[in-house]
């Protein structure tokens, strides 16, 4: 192989390796639009659908998240006074509430005398949120809550603290963690975002819940195809500046 035909052979390469990413990240965002629109798809149907009776502690176990979570249930509980915890909440894919900085209370609720379901009673504005930021107590008594179902939020890898202990502010939606910090006993798995007012809760109820996802994957997805096209382009162009093929030295 000649010379001229070897400075080919790297630029060469590393427009196929350079072509292949982009092509692969193209079509990566076709399958994360198909799941994203699967997704909405889900979440409306089960965000609309009337409220069926909280299954009873004993089946607590056999809920799943990925068949279960967002089905509205319905149920009747008695909130425990003065065991609130709040977590920072700036914004979400499902409440039109939700405008700014602020905090989701938690509260959990006898179901039953052996049984714990925590509730998120509502959102609460607050530029700068601690777990002394000022909210109603719970309904004394037993309640009608209206909501649907949740699974404990991962913890993001950005994250130092799911909890600042100080400022008795959570991070995270993760009722199991708190229960753990503060002692609740016998808590479900799943913990229920309230979407329906109670009457004397004092805190907003957002109404029924909505899927507000975005979904441009679709323009990142032509984003990606169209580098690959211009990196084809540009490779040519390369080709044809350095003037005709070269011939094969003997």
């Amino acid at each position: 192989m000649s010379a001229a035909r070897r400075g080919f052979l790297v630029p060469g390469i590393a427009t196929l390796i350079a072509l292949a990413i982009l092509l692969a990240l193209g079509t990566w965002q076709l399958q994360r639009k198909a799941w994203k629109e699967d997704l909405i798809e889900t979440l409306t149907r089960r965000l609309g659908a009337p409220p069926i009776d909280l299954p009873p502690p004993s089946q607590w176990a056999s809920l799943r998240q990925d068949k279960d979570e967002f089905t509205r249930v319905k149920l009747r509980a008695e909130y425990l006074q003065d065991k609130d915890a709040v977590v920072w909440a700036t914004g979400s894919g499902l409440r039109d509430d939700v405008k700014g900085p602020g905090i989701f209370v938690f509260t959990p609720a006898a179901v039953t005398p052996g049984a714990t379901i925590v509730i998120n009673r509502g959102y609460i504005a607050d530029q700068k949120p601690t777990g002394a930021t000022k909210r109603a107590p719970p309904v004394a008594g037993p309640a009608e809550i209206t909501g649907i179902l949740r699974w404990p939020e991962p913890k993001g890898w950005e994250l130092t603290t799911s909890y600042d202990k100080g400022a008795q502010l959570w991070f995270v939606r993760d009722q199991m963690a708190m229960a753990r910090e503060y002692g609740w006993q016998n808590v479900a798995p799943f913990y229920i975002e309230r979407d329906a007012q109670q009457p004397t809760d004092g805190i907003a109820s957002p109404g029924q819940f909505k899927a507000q996802l975005p979904d441009n994957h679709l323009q990142y997805a032509v984003t990606w195809y169209g580098l690959a096209l211009v990196l084809i382009g540009v490779f040519g162009f390369w080709v044809r500046s350095r003037g005709r093929h070269p011939q094969d030295e003997t």
